[in-house]
């Protein structure tokens, strides 16, 4: 019944007769207050032996609602979807986020659900969630809506830490602010990124610390500076110790184009194009312009030294 990837549109669920637990929310970061409301929908569904489900969008309703100032994503609809596939969901619906689909009335939201996905049972949401025209949709009228039609929602409530509400926006300020640590308490893993290795300068090899640039375009843009990071390879187990540089490497290029590189603390031989997953542990610097290169590279030495240091003593 599991299915792999994310479907965009509801007609392509292959549910059959089986009854369908649904979790309803954007899931930015899939972080532990996400987590929760998901891990509800999933244990429900196994204890009946049904199908659980996600349904999330994408792009983020704020780039249609609110062009002019949207919300960055944390991570990727590619690797949400990874990440929930991981948890144990049976299948994933990224639903395009229209205007179209923003101008649907909140008493009419649930009856959509239910037409498109007829064996739908249970909807699982945060207790803020907000749905329908305008957000008007709050959790006392899905209930009401739920009534009528025969399903049952779960609200779950907010998950805190410090007696603080774990929720994207505190992640997303973290991670702007190189507070990386503290975003991965939030999210409950290490934040990690994608992208294939893509050719560079080659100025790293020439200092003795040779480089993988990535290609990765986020919309959120963390700090400028200095990370110890892990590397997994397409194909291989093994995490790989690094220290990583984000930003526009005002010392050695004049394009200020933000590149995220990686110096691998352990030789290995990396082809061009192969797939790295690159997980931030620690912000050590940020980015600054060096004189000349050789003050470059002892900087970079004390960078490695740290991020050896730094990666030694975490899990």
């Amino acid at each position: 019944m599991k299915q792999s990837g994310a479907v965009t549109e509801f007609d392509k669920v292959k549910v059959g007769k089986n009854p369908l637990h649904l979790a309803i929310g954007m899931f930015d970061g899939v972080h532990l207050g996400h987590r929760a409301v998901i891990e509800a929908a999933i244990q429900s569904a196994r204890r009946s032996g049904d199908v659980s489900g996600i349904l999330t969008f994408y792009p983020h309703p704020s780039r249609v609602l609110y062009p002019e100032n949207p919300t960055p994503l944390l991570i990727s609809s590619k690797m949400k979807t990874s990440i929930l596939y991981e948890m144990g969901v049976d299948f994933v619906i990224q639903k395009e986020f229209t205007q179209i689909f923003a101008q649907v009335e909140a008493e009419d939201f649930l009856t959509t659900l239910k037409q498109t996905l007829p064996t739908l049972v249970s909807v699982f949401v945060g207790e803020d969630y907000r749905f329908g025209k305008n957000r008007r949709g709050d959790v006392c009228l899905m209930i009401k809506e739920a009534r009528r039609l025969g399903l049952h929602v779960f609200s779950v409530e907010r998950i805190k830490l410090n007696g603080e509400d774990i929720s994207s926006t505190r992640i997303r300020e973290h991670i702007q602010a190189g507070r990386i640590e503290e975003s991965n308490q939030l999210l409950g893993y290490v934040y990690s990124c994608a992208g294939r290795v893509c050719r560079g300068q080659k100025i790293g090899r020439g200092i003795g610390f040779p480089t993988l640039n990535l290609s990765w375009t986020p919309e959120l843009f963390p700090r400028f500076g200095v990370y110890a990071v892990r590397v997994v390879l397409e194909g291989c187990e093994k995490c790989l110790p690094g220290v990583a540089n984000y930003g526009i490497r005002p010392t050695t290029s004049e394009k200020g184009e933000p590149l995220l590189e990686v110096h691998l603390l352990k030789d290995l031989d990396v082809q061009l194009g192969t797939k790295l997953v690159v997980k931030w542990y620690t912000f050590i610097r940020p980015e600054i312009r060096f004189p000349h290169l050789d003050a470059l590279r002892r900087q970079i030495a004390i960078d490695k030294e740290k991020a050896f240091q730094i990666l030694s003593s975490v899990c």
